[in-house]
This record gives structure tokens, sequence and C-alpha cells, in this order.
């Protein structure tokens, strides 16, 4: 799929304005779609949006499922609206909460508590029309719906362990005690049904709020899937598990020019056994994600066309070993199942021939992020000025500093050398990257929230590798700017995106 020229901006819906500590899809996600109006913009990039886990720092790259949505997400305020929750039932204590940051520690606990109190007055109170529509929806989603909200019935049954440690008939998925668990946990698994069914509804009204003022979605869909996950659980045959549904080998990178490589810990795929069935679980998970977006970006591309697997048993990443991915194949099924592949490859750091032909065969753009810079070298590919045309070309992402936190990080050489190259003093450093990265052939433009408001390195998303204090910033009221979107018109009119 090729796109027609145009440029967005990145910002993950926990990071909205909203009123309970996190952004969710009320009015700061409509308040956030309707400064992309004012500001000229087609594309709104989000980051995934699953359900997210403490123990992974709530990283939306690491969830227990690659279907469910976030229920952290979900409008409370709405669910007042339909009489589900009352006013004083809303209130918090302001002091845990922040509109510039999310503390999940209060955040969590205070979402799922009136989440458990609407469901128990939607059961009581609900009218016939909503009942009937939750029941056609647990049963039009039955094929990833079931199965996810019985795992997070078990996670809570068995104290939260892995689901590799929970009883052998469990783990394994006895069908007789599987049948056993469901009736036993149906309370629970209703909730999650709930918590599932109200997160569908509300952003189906956010995604036509957003089409309705032309703004396409771009999400995001990691390659490999967290193996505490309902995913694995459910589908042990799509992953390279052994006789006990343990992982027999885990996702990583090889050590490269002197560092130790990375044990990433996700299962790997068995990409012949997929292939046997036609991709039937692949293309499930894609027919879902397209329920949710538009477009979507694809995480760690090069999995793809080949893959680092590391024995599961080892911590050393140096013992594993390249695979071939599904290659071709993969992608000729999606296509001939969705028509088009509205994709963007995540190939950051992986432009090898193997991958790159790949991309190129089915006309998917990579990414350019001027980041990754060499300044001092003519003609360097993540120089916006050398940007292709079938490229995605970011101010920054949401796994790099701000444009000003990594401008303030250059060194005396290569801040001399940007400057040389874009024309400018470094005064202004946010706006000329977004000229810049606006100003190039890249067929679709994005910057971030942090960078059009100026931020430095204190409002960085993530930074890989780290545990502690990601996916935290948020955006205020006040940073849903006027000003700032009449600027960024002005540069889109400029660049004709």
């Amino acid at each position: 799929m090729r796109f027609d020229r145009r440029s967005g901006v990145l910002l993950h819906p926990t990071a909205l304005p909203g009123p309970h500590g996190i952004g969710d899809l009320g009015a700061g996600a409509r308040s956030f779609i309707d400064f992309l109006d004012r500001a000229d913009q087609s594309v709104w990039q989000v980051c995934p949006l699953g359900p997210t886990a403490d123990i992974h720092g709530h990283s939306p790259y690491q969830t227990f499922s690659g279907f469910a949505g976030n229920p952290l997400l979900v409008d409370l305020r709405e669910l007042a609206d339909r009489g589900y929750l009352a006013d004083e039932e809303l209130a918090s204590d302001d002091a845990a909460f922040s509109p510039h940051e999310v503390n999940y520690d209060a955040v969590e606990p205070y979402k799922l508590d009136r989440l458990r109190t609407a469901f128990d007055r939607f059961r009581a109170e609900g009218d016939a029309a909503d009942h009937a529509a939750f029941a056609d929806y647990r049963e039009r989603e039955a094929d990833w719906l079931a199965d996810y909200t019985l795992f997070r019935a078990l996670k809570d049954e068995f104290g939260g362990d892995l689901w590799t440690e929970w009883p052998e008939p469990v783990r394994t998925r006895d069908p007789e005690t599987l049948a056993d668990y469901r009736e036993d946990l149906a309370d629970e698994v209703a909730f999650r049904a709930f918590c599932q069914w109200t997160f569908d509804r509300q952003w189906a009204a956010v995604r036509s709020y957003a089409e309705e003022r032309g703004v396409g979605i771009l999400g995001d869909l990691p390659i490999y899937v967290a193996l505490d996950s309902a995913d694995v659980w459910a589908a042990p045959a799509a992953f390279d598990l052994d006789d006990a549904n343990r992982p027999a080998a885990v996702a990583g990178v090889p050590p490269n020019m002197g560092d130790g490589g990375q044990r990433w810990g996700n299962p790997v795929y068995d990409w012949d056994r997929l292939a046997e069935t036609g991709y039937e679980w692949w293309l499930d998970r894609l027919r879902r994600l397209f329920e949710l977006v538009d477009y979507a970006r694809l995480d760690h591309f090069k999995g793809f066309d080949e893959f680092w697997a590391i024995p599961a048993d080892s911590d050393d990443p140096s013992t594993g070993e390249w695979r071939e991915g599904p290659g071709h194949a993969f992608f000729d099924a999606v296509r001939e199942e969705f028509g088009e592949l509205p994709f963007v490859a995540e190939d950051l750091g992986f432009i090898d021939p193997g991958s790159a032909s790949l991309r190129e065969a089915f006309d998917i753009p990579g990414m350019r992020v001027p980041q990754y810079a060499d300044w001092c070298q003519q003609g360097h590919l993540y120089q916006p000025m050398h940007y292709p045309e079938d490229c995605v070309g970011y101010t920054s992402t949401h796994d790099t500093d701000t444009v000003v936190g990594y401008y303030g990080s250059l060194g005396d050489e290569q801040r001399d050398c940007l400057h040389y190259n874009l024309g400018t003093d470094g005064s202004d450093i946010e706006w000329d990257v977004i000229e810049a990265v606006w100003n190039s052939d890249a067929t679709l433009a994005v910057t971030t929230m942090q960078d059009l408001l100026g931020l430095d390195s204190h409002a960085r998303f993530n930074t890989p590798g780290t545990g502690e204090g990601n996916w935290r910033w948020r955006v205020t009221d006040a940073g849903v700017d006027d000003a700032v979107a009449d600027r960024l018109a002005r540069v889109t009119d400029a660049t004709v995106r």
C-alpha cells in the first residue's frame, strides 16, 4: 500500500488529558482529535492498545493480550452518564493523580474498583438493550474473548502466577478442567468481558469521531507477544513450545559491534506450523487489529525475514541462532485476505538486504528518525533531506529522547554539522527538525506532542532497557494549544501534506 503524502502526531492514549490520573477515551481524546483537525493533520499514531501489566512497568509492548483493549483507558464519565456509576463514586484522591504523569500504582486499583462497581450495577439495573448488546458482543468476539477473559480470571485464581506455573491440566488446556473453571469463575469472566465491551464501544466512538474529521489512526503491532499472555496460553501451536507448553526458544538480538546482544524473553513462533494453517492465527490477529485502527506499524520488521532464537534455558544472547522468517509467503497470505497492506515497517538499525527486499516487494514504507543521523557525514540516510519517498519520517519516537533532549546531548561537532545541514542556530530546534521532516520526501511525516511543545528529556516517554519511570508522561489540557496547532497547520500547508 502506498500512502498519500500526509502528516500526523504520535500520542499514546494514556498520555491524553483526563480527570482520573490517566488519559482515557473520553473528552480528552476528542479534544486531541480536534487539535489534530485544527493543525491540519490526518494521522493519529498510537502505541499498542492492549491490557498492560505492572510487572512490565505497564509497557504497551508487553501486554496480557494482542487482541484485547486496556481497561485503564475506559472513560468512567461515560459509564456514569449511562447510569452505571454515581457522580460521587468518581471522586478520587487528587494528591495521587497528576495531570502531568500517570501514577499506575494509584490509577490501576482506582479504575478497576469503579469498573467492578459499574459491572455490578449493569447486571442489576442495565436495560434490556444493553444486556442484549453485551451478549451479542460476547458471541461475536468469542474467538479471542472467551480465552482472554478466562485467562484473566485464572490469573487471579492462581495469585497472579505466570501461566506456565499453573497446574498442569490448566497449563496444557485440558477441556474438562477448563470447562469446570469457566463455570466456577463465571462472574470474573463476565466482568472481564464487560471491560472489553466497554473499551470497544468507547474506542469505536473515538475512532468514528476521528474519521469524521479526516484523521486516520496508525496503530502498532509488536511482532512478538508476551509470554504471560492469553495469546501463548490459548494458541500454543502457534509458538515454539516444548511438550509441557513452555517456551523452547525465546526472541532477542545477537551481539553486535561490541554489545552483548539482548534476550527479550518472548516466545518465538513456529512459522512452519503456522504456514500449514495458512497463517490463521496471524490473520485473526490482524483482523482484530483492523477493527481498531486504519494502519499499523510492524514492530521489528526484520523478524518477518529472519529472527534470532535463543534457547529458553540460556540467559546468553550469543547462544542463539538465526532462523528463517515467513517472508513473502506470509505477506502474500495477508494481502490475499485483506486486499492491501496498510503497514509501516519498523526497520531502524536493520536495513539489511533481506528485510529491505521484503519491505520493498510489498510497498511497505520504512522508518527514518533524524536522531540516528551522523550530521557530519554527507548524504547520511537519517538526515531528513535524504529521506526517500517510501518511508515515514519521524522527529522522534516513543523510544527516543525528545528533539530538545537529543539536541542537548549532542557533542559540539555534531551540533555544528546539524546547524549547517538544517540552516539553523538551534534556538528553535524542535520546529527546525519538524520543518525538515515535513519538507522531506517521506510519504508520511510524524512528530510527537512532546516535540510540538518543545519539551526536554523529562518528557521522554520510554527509555528502552529500563524498567522504571516509563509510559507515564501526559499532556495537559493547556498543552493542546491553538497556537501550536496553528503553527503546525502552516508548516503542513507549506509542505503540501
